[in-house]
């Protein structure tokens, strides 16, 4: 019974999001019942499924779709703590997803597909938590990737939205061709496709190439799961619709790597220096990433580096062993940076225009949405880890996963890498502080008033505003209820989940998920030091901001009186308009311009990668137009003018005929003559 309702998780959203592709433009009326409900039954049945299996033994079961070999591929699903509660997590998210979608693209004539695509990308998800088989996840693997490349490019009106799409899909495709080989050099030395059956022969020794395997499948995982150096297309992904985003960011797509790893762990243990691996690029995303967010001014971008961050967390768990640890964290993450998308949406929703995202242009929103206000400050809490919020309790699991490590306690992590992982957590758990309250400050504390969009900054369709000429937002702006009551349902978990610390290790492998005096103090102080350090940079950097402009008003009055009241009255404006003032710019010094371009990171891809490409397809068509074609004209011309020749010699007379043949038998015999 309960393999039954676990086939019907993923196939219920699959259903839907078909149903919803055939009828979205017959009957545009049924989109949203065909999105929300059948992704609630799933919801359903996951928490039934959770229920059911609880932290009991594992269940699989499997069934041969037909012969492919000597390694046969098997519809087969394998339910345990970590597949049970993930699903739980992606149809929690996916719901609230779906129902905020109602009101946030209510008018958006493209809803239809939207919703069956997030349907579809849901279904996608689920059946790589549930899948058993590496083949069959492979599949629920690819078509995430593919619902992306649609998702992202949304608004494809825009330039933004399509190249950020074509990103998406080349970059993570670039990860999965080693993720391929890397699936197909694990069955061979498995002998089976069965994730179980890889998972026994990794622990009676049977895995003959665990290094090569482990870093082609992290390829892959690096791609899927934005990480160094394959991360850079998930901040250009802001460019979707903000639902989109917190769908991918959540509980989806960049989760799926983390979890894969996780599911293959024994496989990975087996190498030392794909743990090493894992450990550095860990440490580089979560320091990196963080320095990134610290200097971006779009909120969206901002989130979209701490996801990634946050990821390099759960990967840091899984390279010192800890995939408890890890699935922890990918649990609470999921819900608090689900809220933080949703509750950016409802930003920009009332500001009328994606162009106002810039938190460089927020006014007091803390008055205007007091529902973002409140959730996005639960939720930036447990994204800086703050006692008692659900962030603080995952967060310093990985960070006591990192110091057992660091300590020596596991034989098959050496301490370098946990103390590689400690230190960049650490480290990553003062800037995390204070981007989160960089970013709070700015946009629900800034005195910016939103300033009317120029024609470059016209809305993207459907994020909302009607055109460039949006005016300024009301003092209190009303969001649809179905925009609202989605923050206070992932507001729980972001608030209570940690309090389940106590509970998850029975669904895991046991252990203790409770945090260390010492990780405890560590990561809190360092929290508390960014917290108050950006604080106090954010303080500064406004006085002197407003000193600025009380000696431009001061300068004013000495110019002649008939331009003094003028003058006065923009420079008084400009106090209450404009607050550009930025903590980022005073904590990161020298590294602020760098940073906010992410490192130049892409400019070194575009030199060494996109520019030898062009150079080689110019090249290529040269040759093509240029020697080819010319060659193939010059085989044509000679027989065109042969004939021409040959078409002029025709000219109907009997007379000229004979006397051609005549003199040519002339020719012959004088020929011959000579010859003889």
């Amino acid at each position: 019974m309960t393999v039954t309702l676990a086939v019907l998780v993923p196939l219920l959203p699959f259903l839907g999001g078909v149903a919803g592709l055939l009828l979205g433009r017959v009957a545009p009326g049924y989109a949203r019942p065909l999105a929300v409900l059948p992704t609630l039954f799933s919801l359903a049945l996951a928490v039934t499924v959770l229920a059911r299996q609880g932290s009991g033994q594992a269940i699989n079961a499997a069934t041969q779709l037909t012969p492919t070999g000597a390694q046969p591929i098997d519809l087969s699903i394998h339910l345990d703590g970590f597949a049970t509660l993930p699903a739980v997590l992606v149809g929690v998210v996916a719901s609230c997803v779906q129902i905020y979608s109602t009101g946030y693209l209510r008018d958006d004539p493209r809803y239809p597909s939207y919703a069956a695509l997030v349907s579809l990308f849901t279904s996608a998800m689920l059946l790589v938590v549930y899948s058993g088989d590496l083949i069959v996840l492979l599949v629920g693997w690819e078509i995430m990737g593919i619902c992306s490349y649609f998702l992202v490019g949304h608004y494809w009106e825009t330039e933004a939205a399509r190249s950020a799409s074509i990103k998406a899909f080349l970059v993570t495709k670039l990860g999965d061709v080693p993720f391929l080989f890397g699936i197909f050099a694990l069955a061979d030395d498995a002998g089976t496709f069965r994730i179980q059956g890889v998972l026994d022969a990794a622990r009676t020794g049977h895995i003959h190439h665990p290094t090569l395997i482990a870093l082609l499948l992290l390829g892959g995982v690096a791609g899927k799961s934005a990480q160094f150096p394959l991360h850079t297309w998930l901040p250009d992904a802001m460019a979707g619709p903000t639902p989109v985003s917190a769908l991918i960011h959540a509980a989806t797509m960049v989760a799926a790597g983390v979890y894969l790893v996780a599911r293959l762990l024994p496989v990975f243990l087996l190498s030392s220096a794909a743990l090493a691996v894992l450990a550095v690029m860990a440490a580089v995303t979560m320091i990196g990433s963080a320095l990134c967010a610290l200097a971006q001014d779009d909120i969206k971008r901002v989130l979209a580096y701490s996801t990634i961050g946050q990821l390099g967390y759960m990967t840091g768990a899984l390279a010192v062993g800890d995939r408890g640890a890890a699935m922890f964290h990918l649990l609470t993450h999921g819900a608090f940076k689900a809220l933080l998308f949703l509750g950016a949406g409802v930003v920009i929703h009332a500001a009328g225009t994606n162009s106002l995202t810039a938190m460089s242009r927020m006014s007091d929103l803390r008055r205007r949405i007091p529902d973002a206000f409140w959730t996005m400050t639960v939720g930036l809490a447990a994204l800086a880890a703050l006692f008692p919020f659900s962030g603080f309790f995952s967060k310093e699991a990985v960070l006591r996963a990192a110091e057992t490590a660091a300590e020596g306690h596991l034989h098959h992590v050496p301490s370098a890498i946990g103390w590689t992982v400690l230190v960049a957590g650490l480290l990553t758990a003062m800037l995390t502080a204070a981007y989160a309250t960089r970013l709070w400050l700015r946009t629900f504390m800034g005195s910016a008033a939103p300033a009317r969009p120029t024609a470059a900054e016209a809305p993207t369709a459907g994020e909302a505003g009607s055109g460039p000429d949006v005016e300024p937002v009301p003092e209190h702006t009303h969001e649809p209820a179905a925009m609202r009551w989605p923050l206070w349902v992932l507001f729980i978990p972001a608030l209570g989940l940690g309090t389940a610390v106590g509970v998850l290790p029975d669904y895991f492998d046991g252990g203790s998920l409770s945090p260390t005096l010492i990780t405890s103090v560590l990561g809190m102080g360092l929290a508390l030091v960014g917290i108050l350090v950006t604080y106090a940079a954010w303080r500064a950097a406004t006085e002197a901001h407003l000193r600025a402009h009380v000696a431009a008003v001061n300068a004013a009055l000495d110019t002649d009186a008939a331009a003094t009241e003028a003058i006065a009255v923009g420079a008084r404006r400009s106090v209450e308009v404009p607050d550009p003032a930025d903590p980022g710019q005073i904590l990161l010094g020298p590294l602020h311009g760098p940073a906010a371009h992410g490192f130049h990171l892409d400019a070194v891809y575009y030199t060494l990668f996109v520019r030898p490409v062009l150079g080689a397809a110019s090249l290529v068509r040269f040759l093509d137009r240029d020697v080819v074609e010319t060659y193939v004209r010059g085989a044509g011309l000679a027989p065109r003018l042969l004939g021409t020749v040959v078409r002029r010699a025709q000219t109907g007379n009997v007379q000229t005929y004979l006397s051609a043949l005549l003199a040519g038998a002339v020719v012959l015999a004088v020929l011959v003559a000579v010859g003889a």
